[in-house]
Order: structure tokens, then sequence, then C-alpha cells
């Protein structure tokens, strides 16, 4: 045997491999593109920054063209998707989906780079992201942290907006239900828009398949095994899980409006919608909620086909959401 071959650990294909030395191998990511002082495209600025040094967290902030002091804007912080353990907020199509946003919405967003599964398996990206908001709502408090000029500067904190798509909008939804039992340092969270969101259980919902040993090897239940193997009630852990029996009531999601963005044909569809009305039964007190379903389109289509027209309505409907 060729004693430089490496020896696979376990694998979830076309996402991932990973080595039992502990190496990965992430075979979908988008190639890593720097911010720029202007997109070409959109004019949006945008620049890296360090949200902590010890965790390591960073993020990508964009700030529309013409954003004066007065008014000031809302603010989204965005979760990028990728399973928890691809993807980035550095990517491509992140950053190209996220200059378009923040130009249609003419609101500052911040992308936070959490840290991913499998080398730093969950809870830790729920950690990072949690750390992440905070760190930003703290730009808001008199006398509180101004480390980044374009928070304190610009934006509205009365209008902060949180939001995600797949593992993204997982995390989302996870510190929507934190931010209502914790509380962010005295900010409220006004809205927050799920897109695909990356939900699963054990019993088979919908049109899902209904076999026990097939569900096994689908890519939902693997990639959550591999990327949080501690976790309590494994597939059916509230996190990934909100609508198994003793989970924490949907009541406290921590926002006043909520958008759920499905597709037609996404393997996570039955499960957006069933979080939908979960959260209406609920006796959640928001003023607003709101479900779009979209005929004809798979998962993540937005961010992957991002030049189609179907995107860009989307993108068009998340923007007018931020108010």
């Amino acid at each position: 045997m060729d004693s430089n071959v490496k020896e696979l650990a376990t694998e979830v294909l076309p996402y991932i491999r990973v080595y039992k030395d502990g190496s990965v191998d992430r075979l979908v990511d988008s190639p890593i593109v720097p911010p720029c002082n202007e997109d070409p495209e959109t004019g949006v600025s945008s620049k890296d920054i360090v949200v902590s040094k010890s965790p390591p967290i960073s993020a990508r902030i964009y700030l529309p063209k013409h954003v004066e002091q007065s008014p000031k804007v809302p603010l989204l912080v965005y979760f990028h998707g990728g399973g928890f353990c691809f993807e980035s907020a550095f990517s491509f199509v992140e950053t190209k989906y996220m200059n378009r946003l923040a130009k249609q919405a003419n609101v500052v967003v911040i992308s936070i780079e959490y840290r991913l599964a499998p080398e730093h398996p969950l809870p830790i990206g729920y950690e990072d992201c949690w750390s992440g908001l905070q760190w930003v709502a703290s730009h808001s408090i008199d006398g509180g942290l101004k480390d980044e000029p374009w928070l304190s500067t610009y934006v509205d904190f009365d209008r902060l907006y949180v939001g995600g798509d797949s593992a993204g909008a997982n995390l989302a939804h996870v510190i929507l239900l934190r931010a209502g039992s914790e509380g962010l340092n005295g900010v409220k969270i006004k809205g927050a828009f799920l897109t695909h969101p990356y939900f699963w259980g054990s019993k088979p919902i919908g049109s899902e398949i209904k076999n026990n040993e097939e569900r096994e090897k689908l890519a939902t239940c693997m990639i959550w095994h591999l990327v949080y193997p501690e976790a309590p009630g494994g597939i059916d852990n509230p996190m990934l899980n909100p609508v198994v029996a003793g989970r924490p009531s949907l009541a406290g999601l921590g926002c006043s409006r909520l958008l759920i963005s499905v597709a037609k044909e996404d393997l996570l569809r039955d499960r957006g919608v069933s979080y939908y009305h979960a959260v209406k039964k609920s006796g959640w007190k928001g003023e607003l909620m709101e479900l779009v379903d979209v005929e004809g389109a798979d998962h993540a289509f937005h961010i992957l086909a991002h030049e189609s027209e179907t995107a860009m309505k989307l993108i068009q409907k998340l923007a007018s959401f931020i108010v």
C-alpha cells in the first residue's frame, strides 16, 4: 500500500471527506475572494474585520454606496450555509450574494465567519455566531465597543435583522431562541429570514423518504452526525428538529418579524413549511410572519444559480423584508 495515501475515516459525498489523520477535503467550496473597495456590479464596499482573537472569529462587512450618517440604515447579521462544515463568509458565491442583498435592501450587512466542523464540532459554530452577534450589538451601547466604525456610524440598531441560508438558517433559528431567552445587551432583533432552513428529524414528514435505512444514508442525516457527533438526542436534537417533543417553545423566538422561504424541489422543503406552521401555532407574538414557496427551484438556488431570474426575485423579496 502506498504510504502517501491517506486512510479515509468518513465521507459525505459530494460535500466532504475526512481522513483518519484529521485532515479534511472540502469538495464543493466556492473560491475565496478578497473584499472590495467598490464592487463593480453593485457599488457596495466591503472589508474583513476581526470580531474576536480568542476564540478566532472574523467577518466580512458590507456598506452600500451613498449611505450617510443620517438617516441611519438597518443592519443584517448573516450566517452562511454549508452544512456547518464547508463554505465561508469570504467565498465568491457568498460575497456575490451579500453585495446584491446589501445594495437592494440598502442595509449594512455583516457576515460572520464561524469555525467549521468537523475540526470544530458543534456546538462551537452556534457559540461563535452568538458571540459575533453580541459583539455587533455591543456597538449600540453608550460607552460600549466602537471597534467597527461602519457599525457605530451608519447602523440603526432598532432595525437589527439576522438571517441565513440552509445551515445558516438553522444557526439563525438557534440564535433567535437564545436572544429571546437571554436578551442581547438591551438590543432587540426586529426581524429574521430563514431561507431553505436545514432542519431534519427521525420521523419522516410530507414527501420525505420513509425507509429508515435509506434515511440514514441521506446527507441530511450523515452531515449532522459528522458535525455534531455528541448531539443529545442525535438527529432529533431540538437544534436540528425544532418541532420534536420537548423542544424549547417556538413562542420564545426573539424577533417581531419572520420570513421563511422554501423551494419546491428542495429535500428540506417540508421541514421549512412544518417550522412555519409550528411557529404560527406556538403563540409567538410577532407582528409579521410570511412563508415564501418558490416553484421549480432547488436548495440554495439564489446563491448557486445567482444569475437566474428566480434568484433575483428571491433576493429582492428578502431585501424588501428588511425595513
